[in-house]
């Protein structure tokens, strides 16, 4: 989701660099119909359907290698960019000017310097490319930098607004990156554009570049950002995995049947399905083996658990097929397939059951964006809209792959967590944590809350994801993390993150037989004992600023943020091996005792 609607992405055109905003998903039906979900490049997951209000979920667009029209011509469809930024430089003269000001070519994405280029040989031209420096709010608004107020024109310059600007390094750093007015001489240097008090008391225009409509009202103060930096663009996603009885076929095998069967009238559903597999629902009743009246009662039943709000605690549900003890055959193996294996005897102190998960689906929807801050809050008020209006269905990916599910042992957890020492540690992050969502969102508690037993069990996830990676070949980033804590559950599946076959080939599940778990994850643990940075790191003096982590770095815990949920975040390996001064904070401690 690194590219959705409103992030900035980076092209080549003709070997010349554009750089443009993404569009909104108005566009994917003006660019790709059939337009919402009578398009055939969508997906189904009800309990994500019912969670975000919509009716289905897009596929982003792809292109029909097969199709071709009367004509014998391919299909061309694109979706649309907007250029973004607006601002190009030529790299040779460090000219800086609007789009508009460049040369170009009638048809051509890209922009060129005329004066440079008649000064070269032959036919190749000295392209402009995206400057660097963009403004962005904590509301997702996005602007071009502000050149001429930076610059300060002086009072008798003639043109203020429309001067050739000239943006060079004279010297390493910013202090040494000067912008210059030709027509008055005013010089800047860019030190300190990065700073949040340089733009203090500055209004953001809310600007959506991505989306067809009118500036908004925005009262935040705006920021500097690079052009390419990590937090110009943090996707909001939500997900959930096929689980039974979710996972049968049947809402996926009526397609687009299904929308106007489930609102006949209960009553009147069985004869409408029997008209309809008269004609084209005859291969679809075929495909599922069932009836008119058979097919009937299953819509209702299912309907009748969609309208129920248990449905809604996604990851609740999940944690309750884990832990069921129940391994899936037969239909319901069709997209979440799990074997329950014996704990080592090594392990089960602290862990009370090992799920092998052999097959799975999961399906990411994309429901906004932030930028500058990562999300604190899904439904909070800094996120981004990715479309104008409501168009009943979100941009989503279905990734399917394999996993290791564990469960901690509760009575020991409990236990664990109830320690002076312990309590201590997650307070200090959790008020951290506090101050930071009161800085953006003002007054008001965080919609979660930072506890030791979620501390152990992310910092547990990245350990092993970085030990399975030494067991069964899977890069780090083909792996991720979902995690299962609150006060009723802990527990924590490290699965495949990719959508191509490198999570199909069962090195990832494999990794859950009894032998396999108990070396891989004792492995782990161990690992988790010395750190490269010790003491700077076990003592949370290298964790960051923010306090949002304590003994963590990239030397030992922190992983790819693709494969963290809270990007590198809530991370204390402490938690799991203790301090120098108070062993007992570490939950596993007695395992690392142990011969």
């Amino acid at each position: 989701m690194t590219f959705g609607p409103g992030a900035v992405v980076d092209f080549r055109a003709d070997g010349a660099p554009v750089s443009a905003v993404a569009a909104g998903l108005e566009e994917w039906d003006n660019s790709f119909p059939p337009a919402g979900l009578a398009n055939p490049q969508r997906i189904v997951e009800p309990r994500l359907q019912r969670k975000l209000s919509v009716s289905g979920f897009r596929l982003p667009p792809v292109v029909d290698e097969n199709w071709r029209d009367k004509e014998g011509n391919p299909d061309r469809r694109t979706l649309v960019a907007a250029r973004f930024p607006a601002w190009l430089q030529c790299p040779q003269c460090d000219r800086l000017a609007p789009a508009s000001r460049w040369s170009h070519d009638p048809g051509r994405a890209y922009r060129y310097c005329a004066g440079c280029t008649r000064k070269l040989p032959g036919q190749r031209k000295v392209f402009a490319v995206p400057i660097r420096f963009v403004m962005a709010c904590a509301k997702g608004h996005l602007d071009d930098f502000p050149w001429h107020f930076w610059v300060g024109h002086k009072k008798d310059c003639r043109r203020k607004d429309r001067a050739d600007l000239y943006l060079r390094s004279e010297r390493p750093g910013l202090a040494g990156l000067v912008l210059s007015c030709r027509e008055c001489r005013a010089r800047r240097s860019m030190d300190g554009v990065f700073s949040a008090r340089t733009w203090s008391g500055v209004r953001c225009h809310g600007r959506r570049p991505w989306l067809a409509t009118a500036n908004e009202t925005c009262d935040c103060e705006p920021r500097a950002l690079q052009r390419g930096a990590s937090n110009l663009y943090f996707p909001v996603l939500e997900s959930a995995l096929s689980i039974p009885p979710w996972s049968d076929a049947l809402q996926e095998a009526l397609g687009v049947y299904w929308n106007p069967i489930v609102s006949t009238r209960p009553e009147d559903r069985a004869t409408f399905i029997r008209i309809l597999a008269e004609a084209e629902l005859a291969p679809v009743l075929g495909e599922l083996g069932l009836g008119p009246e058979e097919l009937a009662q299953h819509i209702e039943e299912r309907l009748t658990r969609y309208n129920d709000d248990t449905i809604l605690n996604i990851r609740q549900e999940e944690y309750r097929q884990f832990v069921s003890g129940t391994d899936t055959e037969g239909p319901d193996a069709r997209e979440f397939e799990v074997r329950n294996v014996r704990v080592p005897d090594n392990l089960r102190p602290f862990f009370s059951r090992v799920v092998r998960v052999v097959r799975l689906r999961e399906v990411r929807a994309l429901k906004g964006f932030t930028r500058i801050n990562p999300p604190g809050d899904d439904d909070g008020p800094s996120i981004a809209a990715i479309a104008v209006g409501e168009p009943g269905w979100l941009p989503a990916v279905e990734v399917r792959g394999e996993g290791v599910f564990l469960a901690f042992d509760q009575e020991r957890l409990s236990t664990w967590e109830a320690q002076a020492n312990v309590v201590e540690r997650a307070r200090s992050i959790d008020e951290a944590w506090r101050r930071e969502w009161q800085q953006r969102y003002g007054e008001g508690e965080p919609a979660w809350r930072i506890m030791a037993r979620y501390l152990l069990a992310h910092t547990v996830a990245h350990a092993l994801m970085r030990q399975l990676t030494l067991e069964c070949g899977y890069s780090t980033a083909s792996l991720r993390e979902r995690l299962y804590v609150n006060d009723d559950m802990a527990g924590l599946l490290i699965y495949t993150a990719t959508s191509d076959s490198d999570g199909t080939l069962g090195g990832l599940q494999r990794q859950g037989e009894a032998h396999r778990i108990d070396r891989a994850a004792t492995a782990a643990i161990r690992a988790m004992e010395w750190c490269s940075s010790d003491p700077l790191c076990i003592e949370g003096m290298i964790a960051g600023s923010d306090r949002l982590s304590l003994a963590a770095c990239h030397a030992c815990v922190l992983a790819p943020e693709t494969a963290c949920e809270e990007y590198n975040r809530f991370l204390d390996r402490a938690m799991l091996v203790g301090l120098p001064d108070a062993p007992g904070v570490g939950f596993f401690v007695p395992l690392l005792r142990s011969p």
